[in-house]
């Protein structure tokens, strides 16, 4: 059954270095016969948000016409720094002219957000319009250098929609807007590693099936830590049991890293999941360090992340990327509480830590010991000499600003419902393909899919079944095998720690038709596997 390909090889790569070979693969496949080249291993969605980038891209003219006020030489192509005093009232009326002008997409929207803002939080017209001109300009280093004062609050509210409307908490938190959601992971890591909250030889709990990094990186030389599973099982619809729990007893174990809803089970902790883990922090391991990646709870209605529920003991990360469809322009954010037990450990390390913890920081502050969690993240991100420099590019922190208050404004969520919408056909394309019968649940996001061979085929076809295809057919068999045979590139499951013989579908990055034609190979991939056994205990095959 391995189509003469040396799978042992393969067996420690991580799922998106092996996609390469099954890109190969599955392109050579399709350029001789008739199947079209599919990746659905891919996260990036084929889709993006429109709104906020008319605003942008026209907010950044208006931004140009600030600029030429103050200082213009149209020969050198030269422009001064856009002013503050009277931004606001400069802008309304520049505005006012273009709304209605097919050559201005955007103008309603941007003025609208705007004045929502303002509105909404309080802020002064002048700084508020200030801050997205120099901004948008790039004229100017990050300051303050985590977050731009009116982005912060305007991300801040966007978070409580989008990662806790479900359960918002009375909490205020500090964030630090970073390069997407993989630098909110490099840089977490090592502000943990740098405080001494996790050393080398330490232990943290990991939910899986997981996103690969977060297997990978506690095992680099950098970190050197070790790992338990804490696995989500199909069988309890890829929810944490108590029994799951037990093992976080153990105070060895520093924290528990998650991503909720899951990567690639696509399912959110059930409320009655996360009653249960609160229980569990507060009565039981309130020194818990727990890091969850929310980046797709924009999928799921009425999300709650354990943010909201567990607010002190909780390092939040979130990314605009898939959401608004941004990979590009890589929008991520960081989000502590302001009362939080990382601030409680760093204080109570021993003098000798302290003191060693404290020279890091001595060039930033005359008192190195009060420097927030956070804000060691963002030292730590430039290795603290680079400090002065550190903070996410201003243009970048300006497109999130207006994702975010475009997407507050939309209090009928039609975008969020249109982008569900297109995952949940594409998602009924694929199961009406493979033949089976499958319900989505509430909590299940629909972003990715985890195709589990072993639990459909024991489902329709009994343990026997099962049980020969575990001794026959090597787990990176059916990744290859779509490829080879069908054109089809999907993630091999057990990279992600989830079940050996499954496959990780993304709905997100191709038109809905592909999914049937996906489907419709995965059956096909079954039925070999099928036919194989009933030949080898030697039935005719009709």
């Amino acid at each position: 059954m391995d189509q003469g390909i040396d799978y042992a090889k393969f067996e420690g790569l991580s799922p998106f270095e092996i996609k390469d070979e099954l890109i190969r693969l599955a392109r050579a496949e399709a350029d001789k016969s008739t199947h079209v080249f599919l990746n659905a291993g891919r996260g990036n969605p084929n889709w993006i948000a429109t709104r906020a980038r008319e605003a942008f891209f026209l907010l950044g003219q208006f931004a140009l016409t600030e600029a030429r006020r103050v200082m213009e030489d149209d020969v050198a192509g030269l422009a001064g720094m856009p002013a503050r005093d009277g931004s606001y009232a400069r802008f309304k009326k520049w505005a006012k002219r273009r709304m209605g002008d097919e050559d201005a997409p955007g103008a309603e929207t941007l003025d609208a957000a705007v004045d929502f803002a303002i509105k909404k939080f309080g802020f002064t017209p002048d700084a508020f319009m200030h801050e997205l001109t120099d901004s948008i300009i790039g004229d100017n280093y990050p300051v303050p250098d985590r977050a731009l004062v009116h982005n912060e609050a305007i991300v801040h509210e966007y978070l409580m929609w989008a990662m806790c409307s479900g359960h918002r908490p009375k909490d205020k938190f500090d964030l630090y807007p970073v390069e997407g959601g993989t630098a909110a992971m490099c840089y977490i890591f090592k502000a943990l590693k740098n405080q001494r909250l996790l050393n080398a030889g330490d232990t943290i709990a990991i939910g899986t099936p997981i996103f690969t990094p977060y297997l990978e990186m506690p095992e680099l030389e950098d970190y050197k830590l070790e790992q338990i599973h804490i696995r989500a099982e199909q069988e309890d619809k890829f929810q944490f049991t108590d029994k799951d729990l037990e093992a976080l007893e153990n105070k060895k174990v520093k924290a528990l890293f998650l991503v909720n809803p899951g990567n690639p089970s696509a399912t959110a902790l059930h409320p009655d999941t996360i009653k249960r883990l609160v229980t569990f922090v507060k009565t039981k391991r309130p020194d818990l360090i727990i890091l969850t990646d929310d980046v797709y709870g924009t999928f799921v209605p009425n999300f709650e992340s354990l943010l909201g529920h567990l607010p002190r003991n909780t390092i939040g990360v979130y990314s605009f990327s898939k959401y608004f469809g941004c990979t590009g322009w890589r929008l991520g954010v960081i989000a502590v509480a302001q009362d939080n037990i990382l601030d409680d450990m760093i204080r109570a390390h021993p003098p000798e830590t302290t003191a060693l913890i404290n020279k890091r920081y001595a060039a930033l502050t005359l008192r190195p010991g009060e420097v927030k969690f956070i804000d060691r993240i963002v030292a730590d991100s430039r290795d603290v000499a680079l400090n002065h420099t550190a903070g996410l590019s201003l243009p970048q922190q300006v497109m999130m600003t207006l994702f975010s208050l475009v997407e507050m404004m939309d209090d009928q969520k039609i975008y969020q419902k249109a982008c569900m919408a297109i995952c949940d056909r594409r998602f009924h394309k694929l199961i009406d393909g493979m033949g089976v019968d499958a319900k989505a649940g509430p909590y299940f996001d629909r972003y990715y899919g985890l195709i589990d061979f072993e639990f459909i085929l024991r489902r329709y076809f009994g343990d026997e079944l099962v049980e020969w295809i575990k001794a026959n057919v090597h787990p990176l068999d059916i990744s290859f095998k779509l490829a080879q045979d069908h054109g089809i590139v999907l993630l091999n499951g057990s990279g992600f720690d989830a079940p050996n013989w499954s496959a990780r579908v993304s709905f997100a990055n191709l038109d809905d038709d592909a999914y049937d034609a996906i489907g419709r190979a995965v059956r096909a991939v079954a039925r070999g596997y099928i036919l194989a056994f009933r030949a080898s205990r030697g039935e005719k095959l009709t």
